[in-house]
């Protein structure tokens, strides 16, 4: 073997090392020296900490995480701890003492004032165990075996408060007393903290009884009833302890939504106020208080008719409900909030207005009702709403005949069809969306339509569709804007098809209809009106029209402040949501309307406008929408059973065969605006119209064929309602416009605009034959000289009335 070293190796592990290394001694080796360095054999590894590199050193380690934690932890425990110590159980809060609203007119007088408080406190054992259960399983079914709070739903609602989301409750029924007792309705995080500690330092000291008990004496249930006791005598007339299953579970139902859910004052509400009272009682179900055979035989207990406080009489209760109904509708306070009180609420209605509305309604239908004579003249109410279309604001409400002897709010109800007033959103929509007959013709006011009674309408695929017009008249050929004049259903069903039901539906939506509106479908029948919607939602759509198309949700309060302080109100903001031609082109065939039409009463003014009239089934309801330039209203006369309040027909009210809308709602509505407008100077519409909408389109006439006889325009007689024959005096005398010389271009100048009582039609030709009688039709139909929807003849011939083709050279206020 070579003595030379030898190389060495990877894999042989070892190397020449100094002599005593690795034993701890050696040479020069002081304390804590002769450890081998890392890796040599026999020695001591020793070890290195590691350093957090890259993106781990934004992380923090384990022990950080855990001390947090536990900071945390502490200084939760710390926070409970003080607030428990410091928070009180403090005295009966202003809501047991409850204090007024006050409401003002837009002058800053004096609406109304309430404050009355309506309790009657009982004790648990005076409650039928049924109501009792029923309110556990509305609101809190694990009550007798939870804790107080329920800390993620007060974290739930907490979080929806900061960050605006609105009001959610998923508090405990303890917490609800304590926030209906103890402290107020605002929804901000220190009363949420209060609520917390009150509720378990409460919980600690009182049995569940007795917060139960408490919680049922100063819960809110709609029409001022404090406490279940009162709304036992409110809505059922019966003491708390004689309540059923079913009618318990109704008021646990109104705790959710107290006037939203009074079938009475909202019917249109029904079907949510019956599901909230299927899931009670099904809860009841659920925690066995309530057994399933005894759950089938139950049936909705319809709450009895609602009686205002004497306070409130007149329109007073209907205005300040409206108030009511506008600010929780709008979010701008909750009912229990404004239900404590302490607001001062300025109104946009305005006195003069108000006032003037009342007098019209008792002018014209009230003070002519014979009551004790005509039972059928129990049954008539009225509704009407007044809006300036260029704000929104609600200038005059007309509730009903008073708060204390009917509740519901005749303005404000969704209940009562609409009829043909409905139309002009169908033509609306025809210009929005330059829609075509099925034949490919543009429509605009001078397009023909087959105005054939019982026509089916072509086009639509959900199955067969034949609308009868009214009286089963048949008109042949004839334009839209005639056909708006008589209200033809077979021409505004087909246009509702060559539209788009859809289509219609969304602009009737548009114009202010809310979505929900009932039986407001998309189906060819959407043009004939059988939607529910209100009378102020009308006025809204008409408005709309009025203000070019351009559409603001109306207003009612101006101004609201709480102990000076003002409340934050929405922003008012109006959009384009049809057409300036669609909303102008539309006016200017309402227009013809009330020039000539079926709304011809509505003359009485004296101001330039436009309308429509409609008519319910059986006569139930009669309607006049309208508006000129600066004001927009709509007016309903209605029939309800005073004691059951179902819809009854008004066949033979006031003496008249019918009531139509164009007669007494044309005559509310014109006196009305006429008082309303007093003292301003008229305006006259300024409209941008569809192209070729001012054009005349003349039908041809084929062989075999013949147009209608007259222009239909009654020129004689007035009618308010029913049939007429007017007599040849008549005749003569009302057949003159101003007294004098009636003259048309292309057709034949008459003095006196009759002769030998004969009428004068079709564009100025005078027929002689005398007199001529006909039926008045609902819908606008006219037969041999009868006026339709009870309109009111104002014995001026029709400035040229061409059968079909529209009026020719009528004095025109529309500019173009």
């Amino acid at each position: 073997m070579s003595d030379e070293p030898q190389p060495q190796h990877d894999n042989q592990g070892w190397a020449p090392r100094e002599p005593g290394l690795g034993t701890g001694q050696g040479p020069g080796q002081g304390p804590g020296q002769g450890q081998a360095p890392p890796g040599a054999p026999g020695g001591k590894q020793q070890k290195q900490k590691r350093k957090r590199t890259g993106w781990r050193r934004i992380l923090p380690t384990w022990r950080m995480v855990l001390g947090t934690f536990i900071t945390v932890i502490l200084l939760l425990i710390g926070l409970f701890a003080l607030g428990y110590y410091l928070v009180k159980i403090p005295s009966a809060n202003a809501a047991a003492t409850k204090q007024s609203n006050v409401y003002l007119y837009a002058d800053g007088s004096q609406l109304a004032r309430d404050g009355e408080v309506n309790r009657e406190n009982v004790t648990l054992a005076q409650i039928s165990k049924d109501t009792q259960h029923a309110v556990l399983a509305a609101e809190d079914r694990d009550f007798y075996t939870e804790s107080a709070v329920d800390p993620k739903a007060m974290i739930r609602a907490a979080w929806n408060t900061v960050t605006g989301k609105g009001r959610q409750s998923g508090s405990t029924i303890t917490q609800q007393y304590v926030k209906n007792y103890y402290l107020g309705q605002e929804q901000t995080v220190s009363r949420k903290v209060k609520e917390f500690f009150i509720s378990i330092k409460l919980d600690r000291e009182k049995s569940k009884d007795d917060i139960l008990e408490g919680y049922l004496n100063t819960s809110y249930f709609g029409r001022n009833a404090y406490g279940v006791q009162a709304a036992a005598q409110a809505y059922y007339g019966v003491d708390a302890t004689d309540l059923t299953a079913g009618q318990g579970a109704y008021l646990a139902a109104l705790l959710n939504a107290p006037s939203e859910y009074d079938v009475i004052a909202h019917p249109e509400n029904r079907p949510a106020a019956v599901a909230r009272w299927n899931y009670v009682l099904d809860g009841m179900v659920k925690k066995k208080w309530l057994g399933a055979a005894d759950r089938a035989a139950v049936r909705f207990p319809a709450p009895k008719e609602a009686k205002g406080s004497a306070g409130m009489s007149g329109q007073r209760g209907y205005l300040v409900q409206a108030v009511k109904d506008y600010l929780t509708s709008n979010k701008i306070l909750d009912e229990d909030t404004l239900a404590t009180g302490g607001y001062r609420i300025t109104t946009t209605l305005q006195k003069p207005k108000q006032d003037a509305f009342v007098e019209a309604v008792n002018d014209q239908v009230m003070d002519n009702l014979d009551k004790e004579n005509r039972k059928v003249d129990t049954y008539v109410r009225a509704g009407g709403v007044a809006i300036d279309p260029a704000t929104g604001k609600v200038v005059a409400m007309y509730g009903g005949i008073d708060y204390t002897q009917q509740y519901v709010n005749n303005a404000t109800r969704r209940d009562y069809q609409v009829g043909s007033t409905f139309k002009p959103f169908v033509l609306a929509s025809a210009v929005q969306n330059d829609s075509q007959t099925q034949d490919g013709r543009t429509i605009t006011p001078n397009t023909v339509y087959d105005g054939t009674d019982k026509r089916p309408v072509e086009g639509w695929n959900g199955g067969g569709y034949a609308p009868e017009n009214e009286d089963g008249v048949s008109y042949g050929d004839i334009t839209v804007r005639t056909a708006t004049d008589k209200s033809v259903n077979s021409v505004y069903a087909q246009m509702a098809v060559d539209v788009g039901p859809e289509k219609v539906r969304q602009t009737a939506i548009g114009l202010g209809l809310p979505s929900g509106t009932p039986d407001l479908t998309a189906t060819p029948s959407i043009a004939l009106g059988p939607a529910t919607a209100s009378v102020l939602d009308m006025a809204e759509a008409y408005a709309t029209l009025a203000n070019h198309g351009r559409h603001g949700t109306y207003t009612l309060v101006e101004k609201i402040t709480d102990g000076g302080e003002n409340v934050r109100l929405p922003k008012q903001e109006t959009k384009q949501v049809i057409s300036r031609e669609a909303a102008d082109t539309t006016t200017s065939v309402l227009q013809s309307v009330v020039d000539g039409g079926t709304g011809t009463a509505a003359q009485a003014a004296n101001r330039p406008s436009a309308g429509k009239t409609g008519t319910a089934e059986e006569d139930q309801a009669a309607w006049f929408a309208g508006y000129t330039p600066d004001l927009a209203t709509v007016v309903s006369v209605m029939g309800q059973d005073p004691d059951t309040g179902a819809h009854k027909s008004l066949y033979g009210a006031l003496g008249e065969a019918r009531i139509n809308g164009g007669g007494y709602p044309a005559q509310i509505w014109a006196q009305f605006t006429k008082a309303a407008l007093a003292g301003t100077e008229a305006s006259d519409f300024d409209l941008r119209l569809q192209p070729g909408a001012e054009e005349q389109e003349l039908p041809t006439d084929e062989p075999g064929t013949e147009p209608p006889a007259t222009g239909g325009q009654d020129t004689g007689g007035t009618t308010t309602g029913g049939s007429q024959t007017p007599s040849p005096t008549e005749s003569q005398t009302q057949g003159q416009t101003n007294g004098g010389t009636t003259t048309t271009t292309g057709g034949t100048t008459t003095d006196g605009g009759a002769t030998d009582g004969g009428t004068t039609t079709d564009g100025g030709t005078t027929t002689d034959g005398g007199t001529t009688t006909g039926d008045t039709t609902d819908g606008g139909t006219t037969t041999d000289g009868g006026t339709a929807d009870g309109g009111t003849d104002t014995g001026g011939t029709d400035l040229g009335t061409i059968a079909g083709a529209g009026p020719l050279n009528r004095p025109d206020t529309r500019k173009p």
